[in-house]
């Protein structure tokens, strides 16, 4: 896990944060930032697979934001290729802590694989899907 401070593109939003890179092997990679955008809002960007390993870091991560005061959490899987039932287990856990505060779960997704399990198990009817964060941030700040 490595902590790095970096600027995002948008110099009014808070500072990026990349908190784990984990190689699982020579062809996977895990890349895991979150940005605090407003109190309450947190994005949490995840490149690679979204699996039983990388799960766990993604709920921590996400955790932490919740106890910080954050209850809109975007979840932008634009550079995600895997997602497995270990992943949407633990976007429900996270839902379940947001919810009675008002909060909510919003999802960014454009991987077509991906669409496709919020289909066929019913979660694309619970969350707020959105093709760009762009369009989440517009649905959780406006």
């Amino acid at each position: 896990m490595t902590g790095v401070d970096g600027g995002p593109d948008d110099a009014s939003a808070g500072p990026q944060r990349v908190i784990a890179t984990v190689a699982k092997d020579m062809s996977v990679q895990f890349e895991l930032s979150q940005e605090r955008v407003s109190p309450q809002v947190e994005v949490l960007a995840v490149g690679g697979e979204v699996d039983i390993f990388t799960a766990p870091e993604i709920r921590r991560a996400a955790i932490s934001a919740i106890d910080d005061g954050a209850i809109h959490i975007v979840l932008d899987l634009t550079a995600t290729s895997f997602l497995d039932s270990t992943g949407l287990g633990m976007i429900i856990g996270l839902s379940k802590r947001v919810r009675p505060a008002g909060g909510d779960i919003v999802i960014v997704n454009v991987d077509e694989g991906i669409a496709r399990t919020f289909e066929i198990t019913g979660l694309d009817e619970i969350f707020r899907i959105c093709a760009t964060r762009a369009e989440a941030l517009d649905a959780e700040l406006g």
